[in-house]
């Protein structure tokens, strides 16, 4: 099942459920999807879907950062509860043994041997972790492996 016909199937079982909070995240989700096929005139495939999500995960986090720092717990507190509901439809996150092996991989793959590389091996890694890791903690790591 892909993963828009399972956003799709969980919107309808919230609404027999009644439960509201996990329903208007959900069409959250799908109006942002929906934004991204009219943008750019595609349908969205699960990998550019979990783009989406990531996207909307790293939105919240930063707004939770920002209403904790003015004092809205409240608001913070939302944040939180809509990361939870879309974090149900992100992959597990790999652990940072998981993302060197795949470093080393794609490095092998594109016979990446400097810092200069580092564009071309990130091309790569991207669609291959998209939603299991955070972009900015492989790039440090890559980074590092890079630099020797």
């Amino acid at each position: 099942m892909s993963l828009k016909q399972r956003l799709t199937d969980d919107m309808k079982a919230a609404m027999k459920g009644g439960d509201k909070d996990t329903l208007g995240v959900i069409r959250l989700i799908n109006a942002a999807i929906k934004q991204r096929e009219v943008d750019e005139r595609i349908e969205l495939d699960d990998a550019a879907v979990l783009a989406v999500l990531d996207k909307m995960v790293k939105q919240r986090k930063d707004s939770v950062t920002q209403y904790e720092g003015a004092g809205r717990e409240d608001l913070a507190a939302v944040e939180r509860a809509e990361i939870g509901v879309i974090e149900r439809y992100l992959p597990a996150k790999l652990d940072e043994a998981a993302i060197l092996a795949a470093i080393d991989a794609a490095i092998a793959q594109t016979s990446a041997a400097g810092p200069a590389d580092m564009g071309k091996l990130m091309g790569v890694l991207k669609p291959m972790l998209a939603g299991q890791a955070d972009m900015g903690q492989v790039s440090a790591l890559v980074k590092r492996k890079l630099a020797g």
